[in-house]
């Protein structure tokens, strides 16, 4: 019997892949099977050692907090009795605990809970832990992390475990409305109530891999609705297609994570502004057929968004999502660093090779992609953050399922709320700059253009089969539109021009882009919020007004 005991004690079986772990090298290996990678669980306690610095960690004020049986209630057992065997087990005195700790330097207020007391449920007990976390975070002005492992509900208190949801949920609501963080981390199983209310509601949502994570568990729906659930249904990856995270992140890289959206939305410093090499005068522009410019904007080896994000941003964290249906992967977006300011960098994104121009769907993002990149722009205006975007979309994606899920609607949106935020916003067509598709992220302070990239109402080959009833007329609809950085220059539609080689060369790129956004950003962070609006206002006002010069003539 001594010898079995022992042999339990020093091996540990992963519950995925049944592989047995030696229990030192599972526990130094964070508790992730090395066979499968499987992550198992951890206590709060675990959490608060993997994430929380050494030594910083002040326990909040909750130790006043009683867990009542209001409602009498027994099922086998007394909840009174259930309630002592989870004390005894976990040696907490209900599924949640809160302090203020240090995360690689930065401060915040942490809440984390315990899947070991009846399955993290959240009775009034925890949701009091969760609303005192946040009303703590909102008085000494700090960010909240949320650690999240439940079932769901307490149904041993009934309703008042029900009014949890929105106790918690209006605690969290109260810090988005004062410009803080809130930062949930979703562990397996995070469901039920738990999910429905403030697990859901943070600024950014990460996951564990394989995590399971819901409303209602899969056995439930499986047997309600009477079908066969899909496969890795509700799991962090499934959620993550979906829309609906951030990110999922393995657990030895969750501390490295979370410093650097801590870092991202802490206090920037910007440096001096570079001088631009901007031209703003067409004069100075070679000019070159239409035809000739179209080409070279949608040339393989041009930078994308991410090749830009490598060399001329020093830092970027790609958040993902559109928290409501999936995550468009033509268009990218984060937050990132530039010059010692922090921006918000959206972008599209065509891909390096045909492959990954295969999977981003050549750039033309979907609904998801422009709900996206909304999302992102309301949560730069909540930080204060300013908005660059990168353009180089040949148009939005026309497709049948798009359609379906308001592509029109989705543009429409991003249009009118970007030309409200009150942060600065830089624009820069980067290549293709293809009709509603590019303008959805062109409604800025600052519209900047590359010298070989195009902007235009419609594709030529798409002007041509309209209006020329030939799409081999494309040369010449090119010609007619308008789309070159000159042209647009004499129409007032961009601001400036960045030079550029030809081959398009990722170093000279980056190095022209950087300092023309450094310079606008800098002129641009003088004006207030209000008259960021008022200004971007007028600048699309004056489009098709008597002042609007005539180039057409020119030609």
């Amino acid at each position: 019997m001594t010898q079995v005991l022992a042999q339990e004690t020093t091996w540990v079986k992963c519950p995925s892949c049944s592989e047995y772990q030696y229990k030192r090298r599972l526990e130094r290996n964070l508790r992730v099977c090395t066979a499968c990678g499987h992550h198992l669980r951890l206590t709060a306690a675990d959490r608060l050692a993997l994430l929380i610095d050494e030594g910083s960690w002040v326990p909040g004020a909750y130790d006043d907090i009683e867990t009542h049986d209001v409602l009498l209630f027994r099922d086998r057992k007394s909840y009174t009795r259930r309630l002592e065997e989870a004390r005894e087990r976990t040696g907490g005195t209900d599924a949640a605990l809160f302090g203020v700790g240090s995360l690689a330097g930065h401060r915040l207020v942490a809440a984390v809970m315990e899947f070991g007391f009846m399955g993290g449920s959240m009775g009034s007990a925890v949701g009091e832990v969760i609303t005192r976390a946040a009303e703590h975070a909102l008085a000494e002005r700090l960010p909240l992390l949320l650690v999240c492992a439940s079932g769901g509900a307490r149904m041993q208190e009934g309703s008042i475990s029900l009014m949890q949801m929105a106790k918690t949920s209006q605690a969290i609501a109260r810090m988005h409305e004062q410009g803080l963080l809130v930062v949930c981390l979703l562990t397996d199983p995070t469901f039920g109530g738990v999910t429905a209310s403030y697990a859901m509601l943070g600024d950014i949502l990460v996951a564990e891999p394989g995590a399971l994570i819901g409303f209602a568990g899969p056995n439930v729906i499986r047997e309600t609705i009477n079908e066969d659930l899909p496969p890795r249904f509700q799991t962090a990856e499934f959620l993550l297609e979906c829309g609906m995270l951030d990110a999922v992140v393995p657990r030895a890289q969750l501390r490295s994570f979370f410093a650097k959206v801590l870092a991202a939305h802490a206090l920037s410093v910007p440096e001096p502004s570079i001088e631009p090499t901007t031209i703003t005068d067409p004069e100075f522009l070679t000019p070159r057929p239409a035809e000739a410019i179209v080409k070279l904007a949608r040339a393989r080896e041009r930078p994308t968004t991410l090749s830009f994000a490598a060399v001329a941003f020093d830092s970027f964290l790609e958040l993902r999502g559109d928290r409501m249906f999936g995550d468009s992967a033509a268009l990218v977006g984060g937050p990132a660093t530039v010059a010692g300011r922090t921006v918000m960098l959206i972008g599209h994104e065509k891909g390096s090779d045909t492959k990954e121009s295969i999977a981003r769907n050549f750039g033309m993002p979907e609904p998801e992609g422009y709900r996206k990149a909304l999302r992102l722009m309301r949560h730069a205006a909540k930080f204060g953050m300013p908005i660059v975007t990168l353009i180089d979309t040949p148009g939005a994606y026309p497709g049948v399922g798009a359609e379906e899920r308001g592509q029109a609607g989705a543009i429409a949106r991003a249009i009118m709320e970007s030309s409200r935020l009150p942060v600065p916003i830089v624009a820069v067509v980067t290549g293709e700059g293809g009709s509603g598709g590019a303008l959805a992220l062109g409604v800025a302070d600052r519209v900047l253009m590359f010298e070989h990239a195009y902007y235009s109402v419609i594709s030529p080959e798409g002007c041509a089969a309209i209006l020329w009833g030939d799409r081999s007329a494309a040369a010449a609809a090119a010609q007619a539109l308008k789309l070159t950085a000159p042209e647009l220059l004499r129409l007032g539609v961009v601001d400036g021009v960045i030079p550029e080689s030809t081959p398009a060369d990722i170093i000279a790129a980056a190095a022209g882009l950087r300092g023309a956004v450094t310079h606008a950003l800098t002129e641009l962070s003088a004006l207030s919020g209000s008259d960021l609006v008022d200004a971007r206002y007028r600048k699309f006002r004056q489009f098709g007004s008597t002042t609007t010069p005539l180039i057409g003539e020119q030609s």
